[in-house]
């Protein structure tokens, strides 16, 4: 069987979000699964020296156009929300404990986080928006709570930013497909001609 396709995104990322929306039709296209990998691209900015793009002078301005452009484009629903950025690191912890029991309800999850966020404009650093997402979804809410806080899921999220930064993972989305990455949602195009041809 092929192998999967590595998907690390940060929910604070607008363009993580339409790759959310897109990335498992993409792959199921070609009969491949996809990894789900949420990281701290606080991390990654950190690494790299870089700074948040909309506070880029001339950057900023293009690049809210170009969020809100993109999603039209792929026919998706999106409004720029009141915080940005902001911490997204207990959706991250809770997704992590999600995925080691029903790797289907972590996906679900993800989905509710960034559509909470980018679709709804809701604040989903706060826990409490967090546990009206995972009570919608049939999860258990203190568990999630507790889990969230535990030193193994913090250390988890840690270790798996730091091993995408080790891959070379320095901004969200990106993807890597049998050895080759892509960074963006403007590389969907590009993985689906990979994935057709093998590599080009």
């Amino acid at each position: 069987m092929s192998e999967p396709i590595d998907f690390w995104f940060d929910f604070s990322s607008p363009y993580s979000y339409i790759a959310s929306e897109l990335i498992d039709d993409l792959a199921a296209k070609h009969k491949r699964r996809v990894k789900w990998r949420p990281i701290m691209l606080g991390a990654a900015f950190k690494a790299t020296g870089s700074s948040l793009l909309i506070n880029v002078p001339l950057k900023g301005e293009y690049s809210k156009r170009d969020f809100d452009r993109s999603a039209r484009f792929h026919g998706l629903p999106y409004k720029f929300p009141p915080w940005f950025p902001l911490a997204t690191q207990l959706a991250a912890r809770g997704y992590y404990w999600l995925h080691g029991q029903d790797c289907a309800k972590a996906r679900e999850f993800a989905h509710a986080v960034f559509r909470a966020y980018w679709v709804a404009g809701r604040d989903i650093s706060e826990l409490p928006v967090l546990l009206e997402i995972v009570d919608t979804l049939g999860i258990d809410s203190e568990a999630f709570a507790a889990a969230i806080a535990t030193p193994e899921i913090k250390d988890r999220l840690r270790q798996e930013t730091d091993a995408a930064i080790a891959r070379g993972m320095f901004g969200a989305p990106y993807f890597m497909v049998d050895g080759e990455a892509f960074w963006g949602a403007d590389r969907l195009p590009q993985i689906d001609k990979w994935l057709a041809t093998g590599g080009f």
